[in-house]
């Protein structure tokens, strides 16, 4: 792990272009994310993450992917998973909550074993945003229930059975995306609620969650800090590591979202001034990934530690 960089990066295509492989030689980011632009079969990708992995010299580097089923599924061309939303598995674990378990289960276990195959050890689950009424529809059914009780059970359930399958999990959007009007990846979202009312609701979701990683909403919570996004507050990142309690990887959403004012520098510089320890960029253009990683810190020991305690749950 020595002298890698406080950053994740994407990649263009499905497989390392020249320049790549120089800039992750040079840069060394803690990991590299996967979309469906890198995704085409089994053996294809199997051979990009091996490929990524023989540069670091460690069969445990981090690649990850956003794959939550339902329409966020990066692994459409290899399967569909179009009716299993978080919603169809909050519905079911009220309506029946035995065979939730049986199929909830049966969905982790084998999305496990798939992205094991490709190579992949971290998969940017759980969603722990509420449903709320009148929100933007980039949660929607996303979100497991309007109920924080709900959503923070299964929250549970998600990142155990992954982790049984040797994968690592990114709870999101800490403190809690739910109330956003619009979609943070075109507009700054503001939320206008009081912390009590969302410590009882939006932030409980997130307590007491055994995941190794947390991604951050680009949100602004008006009541707690005016100025700046959670990923930009101190304040609100505070609030994370007290109030919610998430001791470990605090990991920022997509720095090339529009939700974030300011030049891409600026916007690197500030996740870790404010208390993040990944920088995320995913959209593969290569001049954006070299200031991200101009901009990104050597991890220090915290990273490191962590990262070793999640690497102890890999085969």
């Amino acid at each position: 792990m020595n002298r890698r960089r406080s950053f994740i990066i994407g990649i263009k295509s499905i497989k390392l272009s020249h320049k790549e492989k120089n800039f992750l030689r040079k840069y060394k980011p803690w990991g590299v994310i996967l979309f469906t632009r890198n995704i085409r079969n089994i053996k294809q990708t199997l051979k990009l993450t091996s490929s990524i992995r023989k540069i670091f010299k460690d069969k445990k580097y981090p690649i990850l992917v956003d794959q939550e089923g339902g329409r966020i599924n990066r692994l459409k061309n290899i399967i569909l998973f179009d009716h299993l939303t978080s919603e169809f598995f909050g519905k079911k674990y009220i309506k029946n909550y035995k065979e939730f378990n049986f199929f909830y289960k049966l969905f982790i276990d084998k999305t496990s074993y798939l992205l094991r195959l490709l190579g992949i050890n971290i998969n940017t689950v759980p969603v722990l945003d509420l449903r709320i009424k009148g929100a933007s529809n980039i949660i929607g059914d996303r979100s497991f229930s309007k109920n924080p009780r709900i959503v923070s059970k299964i929250g549970d359930y998600c990142i155990k059975y992954f982790h049984e399958n040797a994968i690592g999990t990114i709870m999101k959007h800490i403190p809690g995306h739910g109330l956003a009007k619009v979609d943070s990846h075109h507009f700054t979202p503001v939320v206008n609620k009081n912390l009590d009312y969302l410590l009882k609701k939006d932030f409980h979701t997130f307590k007491n969650k055994k995941t190794f990683f947390a991604m951050t909403a680009h949100i602004i919570f008006n009541k707690i800090d005016k100025d700046n996004t959670v990923t930009h507050s101190k304040r609100l990142i505070r609030l994370i590591r007290n109030k919610i309690g998430f001791k470990n990887i605090l990991i920022s959403d997509d720095l090339s979202m529009k939700s974030l004012k300011g030049s891409l520098k600026d916007n690197t510089i500030k996740t870790f001034n404010a208390g993040c320890n990944l920088a995320l960029h995913c959209n593969g253009k290569f001049k954006e990934m070299e200031i991200v990683g101009q901009n990104s810190p050597l991890i220090n020991k915290f990273i490191s530690k962590k990262t070793s305690q999640f690497y102890k749950i890999l085969r």
